[in-house]
């Protein structure tokens, strides 16, 4: 993993709100262990520069539109597996750091925590170190010592298309909407959409962003 002279560490950062990137920004770049090489607003987006950009460390919010963090921090596992990935998030319970640790993030931090914590955080996930709260590291060694308990992926069976799908249904999107967002025929988008709601057991929308806020899966 190569590094900027005198620059420090890659970072792109992914989250919907343009005022938490930006104090991101700030923190990191005042801190000078880094450059923010690319911003992204929706999980789409962030596969998109990270693939263009191939940072050091992606920073990547758990709940964002067009594709949740989860499938975001899966698919850069295998699409870019030279970038280390944290997850940052409001939530801070088990279910949300195990789905996270097993979909390829070395790195957990809360929303509410200390710019201290996120230049130090940024610092060992890039260095391959990993960084986890005291909270976190507890419940990771718990699932260490029961290896044996299953953690259901919260899509199911939904393939890598139709996990987009679901997103969009879940913003409230048309199926000719959803066909226009990801360049597809209304045909296929109406077929994918179909099996989403047949795979969640779901009648309409309506069930489907029900499942989404039981799973944890809402913006």
């Amino acid at each position: 993993m190569s590094h900027l002279p005198g620059r420090g560490l890659r970072v792109l950062i992914a989250d919907d709100h343009t005022l938490v990137r930006e104090s991101i920004v700030s923190v990191l770049e005042a801190a000078g262990v880094c450059q923010v090489v690319g911003q992204a607003a929706n999980g789409l987006e962030a596969l998109a520069l990270a693939g263009e950009l191939r940072p050091d460390v992606a920073i990547i919010d758990l709940s964002m539109p067009h594709l949740g963090g989860l499938e975001v921090v899966r698919r850069l596992r295998s699409q870019c597996p030279e970038t280390r990935v944290m997850v940052l998030t409001m939530h801070d319970d088990q279910e949300y750091l195990l789905h996270a640790v097993r979909a390829g993030a070395t790195g957990f931090l809360l929303k509410d925590s200390p710019a201290s914590e996120m230049v130090a955080a940024v610092r060992n996930v890039g260095e391959g170190r990993g960084h986890f709260s005291p909270q976190a590291s507890r419940l990771l060694a718990e699932q260490l010592r029961q290896p044996d308990r299953t953690l259901d992926d919260p899509y199911g069976s939904l393939t890598p298309r139709e996990r987009e799908v679901f997103h969009l249904l879940v913003e409230g999107l048309s199926t000719k909407e959803i066909a226009r967002r990801l360049g597809i025929s209304t045909k296929t988008a109406e077929n994918h959409r179909a099996r989403v709601l047949a795979k969640l057991e779901a009648r309409n929308t309506a069930d489907v962003i029900r499942y989404a806020a039981r799973r944890g899966l809402m913006r």
